[in-house]
């Protein structure tokens, strides 16, 4: 039975490993030069789906081309201490928003990469300026707009277009402080006019949203998706959707899609990387929603991931307008951080908005880790040290189930002599077996399933840290000790080819001495031998990941040994007795009668 039983805990264990490997298939490539790619648009047949339909053809090529400035383009710009935002003149829209905001130390809080002078650029390479408006003859961003004021915090354009239609185009920037704005925030208002004699027929308006691109040679693009949201559900469309796939084994394989189309009403889109979003929220719901993918480097090959961006334009219906009548289009835009206590912030932000920090199932966990760190990185300006104190903050709150865990467990081995007593003396009366059991447990205070509470405890957190750390901004680029960004490796080297990762080898180390001080309730040597694998999974799955990771687990254990210490060396008045076992089932304690006096 132990080998049957220790085959089959290996079987689970590489079908885990498998199912991470295919999780984790996209493989990085190095950055080539980055060149401007023309527009050229795929042929785009149509094949309609009952919720969403798909622009579908059967090539990889399938996908739009970053756009380079019109010849001539005049830029205007807005700017508070968070951002800087240049418009064009071409299609009266926003060309690129610099994040300007400035640490203490005078460094950018976003640069482009590591000590990197230059500030991240959102929408530099794009198909569309963001809130251009997208496939309407004279207004597209082909169109030349005319800038007919400026001030410190707005900008308007103004055109006429050939029907007799007057579009003005106002943005306001928000100020850098205050309760019900943010920052990050712009305001939009495009006007149509009706300048005419005559009655204009109802009209289709799409607004580029933004395009969000891989942000370095390192970035797999796996978190590029547009959002959007019902009112009551949020969803997104991966990048990887509209790629060519082979599927699983074979399923649902299909070739590259040119575009996803997905109908309204929507109360918000949006478009993100893994740090950055734009948030589209306008006064009207959206009339649908349409997604494609972006070849940003012209000098790639298609299969390429770090090629391809994903943007989306969101459609609006607009009314017929009699002669004199106008009609505006208003919204907010959000283009900054994904900063879960800003997209969390209800006063500004609709309540779902938050969904794109991709915190997943473990939502909840991944929220409270992030605004309890958050919390304590404002009293201490080291990320590093604020994961450390977080990690102690919940083993802390949690020390009272955990040690009585502890000693649950210390108990279960050390009734394992009585349970095999048990075992051989009732293997064919199950029912006398299970009284004497549960009586030996109640005797000696030994909750079976105690010896699991910690890691009951400890899993959700695990896996809610390890989905906060895949889009959340204020880790990139972080320090503590020799690592320099805590959301990548803490590579210091390589050896015969291999990065040499730090912390997930001191993770190693720290799991198998955990696994060495903690009392085994079992005699079972299938068991042990699986325990024995688990140590080397935590390292291979953190080796790989965000240091942040290796450095919450490794504290976790640390802790752990340390709580493991004291009580194995404190005492415990639950400690097992010489106890026997009568034909009843019954415990007999063995007592020996003191001495006489």
């Amino acid at each position: 039975m132990d080998k049957k039983n220790t085959i089959i805990g290996i079987l689970l264990l590489a079908a885990a490993v498998g199912s991470m490997i295919l999780g984790n298939k996209y493989a990085v490539p190095p950055q080539p030069t980055a060149q401007a790619a023309r527009q050229e648009v795929a042929a785009q047949p149509t094949v309609q789906a009952k919720e969403t339909s798909i622009v579908a053809s059967g090539t990889q090529a399938n996908f739009v081309s970053a756009a380079s400035d019109n010849q001539g383009a005049q830029t205007a710009t807005l700017q508070n201490s968070y951002i800087q935002v240049h418009f064009t003149n071409f299609g009266g829209a926003i060309r690129d928003v610099s994040f300007v905001h400035r640490l203490p130390s005078g460094k950018y809080q976003y640069p482009t990469k590591l000590d990197d002078p230059e500030p991240f650029v959102f929408n530099e390479l794009h198909a569309d300026p963001a809130l251009a408006i997208v496939n309407f003859p004279g207004l597209d961003r082909t169109a030349q707009f005319k800038l007919v004021s400026q001030t410190s915090t707005e900008v308007v354009y103004k055109t006429v277009i050939t029907g007799g239609y007057e579009v003005t185009r106002r943005y306001i920037l928000a100020p850098d402080t205050g309760a019900d704005s943010d920052p990050y925030q712009l305001r939009t208002e495009t006007t149509f006019k009706n300048l005419g004699k005559d009655t204009v027929k109802p009209m289709r308006v799409d607004l580029a949203v933004g395009t969000a691109a891989p942000l370095d040679a390192a970035d797999n693009g796996l978190y590029l998706a547009a959002w959007y949201s019902n009112g009551k559900d949020s969803n997104n469309i991966l990048r990887n959707k509209l790629e060519q796939s082979g599927g699983f084994f074979g399923m649902g394989a299909h070739d590259a899609i040119a575009s996803i189309e997905t109908p309204g009403p929507l109360s918000w889109a949006a478009v993100s990387n893994r740090f950055f979003v734009g948030i589209l929220t306008p006064d009207q719901p959206a009339s649908n929603l349409s997604v494609r993918r972006v070849k940003l480097l012209s000098d790639l090959s298609d299969s390429t991931k770090l090629a391809y961006g994903v943007s989306d334009t969101a459609g609006f219906d607009l009314p017929a307008l009699k002669a004199g009548e106008q009609t505006t289009l208003g919204a907010s835009y959000y283009v900054g951080p994904k900063e879960y206590r800003r997209l969390s912030n209800a006063d500004v932000f609709k309540a779902d908005q938050d969904k794109v920090m991709q915190f997943g199932f473990f939502k909840f966990f991944s929220a409270l880790l992030l605004t309890l760190m958050t919390w304590i990185h404002s009293f201490v300006p080291n990320w590093g040290l604020a994961i450390i104190l977080t990690t102690l903050t919940l083993k802390i709150i949690f020390i009272y189930p955990t040690l009585s865990a502890f000693r649950s467990s210390r108990r279960m081995q050390k009734i394992q002599p009585q349970l095999k007593i048990i075992n051989e003396k009732f293997k064919d009366n199950p029912t006398k077996k299970n009284m004497a059991t549960m009586e030996l447990f109640k005797e000696h205070k030994v909750n079976p399933m105690g010896g699991c509470l910690p890691m009951l405890l400890t899993m959700p957190f695990f896996f809610g840290f390890f989905s906060m750390l895949q889009s959340t901004a204020e880790l990139r680029f972080a320090s503590f000790l020799w690592a320099h960004d805590l959301s990548s490796p803490d590579t210091v080297g390589h050896l015969w080819g291999y990065a040499v990762n730090i912390l997930p080898l001191i993770l190693g180390l720290v799991s198998f001495t955990q696994m060495r001080l903690t009392p085994q309730p079992t005699v079972d040597n299938a068991q042990a031998k699986m325990m024995m694998f688990m140590p080397l999974m935590f390292l291979w799955f953190c080796y790989s990941y965000s240091c942040a990771l290796s450095l919450y687990s490794t504290t976790n254990g640390l802790f752990s040994i340390i709580q493991q210490l004291i009580i194995n060396r404190a005492k415990d008045d639950g400690d097992p007795a010489n106890v026997a076992v009568g034909t009843n089932g019954k415990l007999i304690k063995n007592v020996t009668p003191g001495k006489k006096k």
